[in-house]
């Protein structure tokens, strides 16, 4: 990747001051910024970077007024808004970086399976009977696609992601590496006898579209029917989604959150990291769950909770006061028992 200064500008309606002709090659922080490395500078904390920093080009804002000289060799664009430009950089860079093409030799695709086109699918993948995949789509190495998977265009599938029979994922989805989507749900019947039973889980797992999936997410099979990802909810590292479990619109998972089977979350929810969840509840809409805590019961709309079990946030907050002083509490106890 190759652009000038002028060219940046021209692509966020940026002002160049110094070097039109400025040349980047690659991209890095104010700090740690080298010759033909592209910088910005959103937060003024890092002002003092700007003036020694070996950055070729640094995107700032419009109205940012230079405390003193910086270096001959570095280059401005100033823009409306540094911050968002730079991120509109980075998807450009990122998409350039990404634009794989081709379809390795050493991959087994069944010759049931309808390919479109623009397609990436690295070594040691594996496609199986009727599979779709739409254009556009990036595979990278060691995926396994199981029968009758649907994959909307514009995903990107990481390496090692497992997909099995039967689910659908939907467009502009990004499943990193390490993903296990239609695995079995948990589901066993206890015997008599003891031991257990297994339970056929003949369902799916439906993603819909622009969904993010992190690394080595487990995302369970129904039992019947489906579990269900909607559109724009994106997960973290580690999290554990159980059969027949629905994630509503633009919902966040931090990592370790784990939802028991057949539970609903409402849409534009969200949870801290290793938040349980129980099975068969049904959380709001808009609901903000705090780091560790365990949600045993429904939920409404619009809660705040935190704890485990969880309840409201203000009254946790309330109830910190009171425990965190037990032990004075009870020494104060014990003094008036003895007078």
């Amino acid at each position: 990747m190759e652009f000038t200064a002028e060219q940046i500008a021209g692509l966020l309606n940026g002002d160049v001051e110094g070097n039109p002709e400025a040349m980047v090659k690659t991209l890095s922080k104010i700090e740690e910024g080298t010759s033909q490395s592209l910088s910005f500078l959103a937060n003024l904390a890092y002002e003092e970077h700007l003036y020694t920093t070996d950055a070729s080009i640094v995107i700032v804002n419009k109205n940012l007024t230079l405390e003193k000289p910086i270096k001959e060799t570095c280059t401005l664009v100033r823009v409306d808004d540094a911050y968002q430009s730079f991120t509109k950089l980075l998807e450009v860079y990122n998409q350039f970086k990404n634009n794989k093409l081709g379809i390795d030799k050493q991959t087994s695709i069944s010759e049931s399976a309808t390919l479109g086109e623009d397609l990436y699918i690295g070594a040691f993948s594996a496609i199986g009977d009727n599979v779709i995949i739409e254009n556009n789509v990036k595979m990278y190495p060691q995926c396994y696609i199981g029968d009758n998977v649907k994959i909307g265009e514009n995903t990107i599938i990481y390496a090692g992601v497992k997909i099995y029979h039967d689910c659908v994922i939907g467009a502009n989805c990004i499943l990193h590496a390490g993903a296990v989507i239609g695995s079995d749900g948990f589901g066993f019947a206890p015997k008599k006898e003891g031991g257990f039973d297994k339970i056929p889980q003949i369902g799916n797992v439906i993603i819909e579209d622009d969904v993010e999936i992190g690394p080595n997410n487990c995302i369970d099979r129904a039992t019947m029917g489906s579990t269900i990802i909607k559109q724009g909810v994106k997960t973290d590292n580690l999290v554990h989604i159980a059969h027949n479990v629905v994630i509503g619109e633009n919902t966040v998972l931090a990592g370790q959150t784990g939802i028991s089977g057949s539970s609903k979350v409402g849409k534009n929810c969200m949870t801290g990291g290793q938040v349980g969840i129980t099975g068969h509840i049904t959380i709001g809409d808009n609901v903000k769950i705090a780091g560790q805590s365990g949600v045993s019961k429904n939920v409404k709309n619009d809660q705040i909770l935190q704890g485990s079990p969880a309840f409201s946030y203000k009254d946790y907050m309330k109830s910190y006061v009171v425990f965190k002083n037990l032990p004075s509490i009870v020494n104060r106890i014990k003094e008036l028992e003895n007078k």
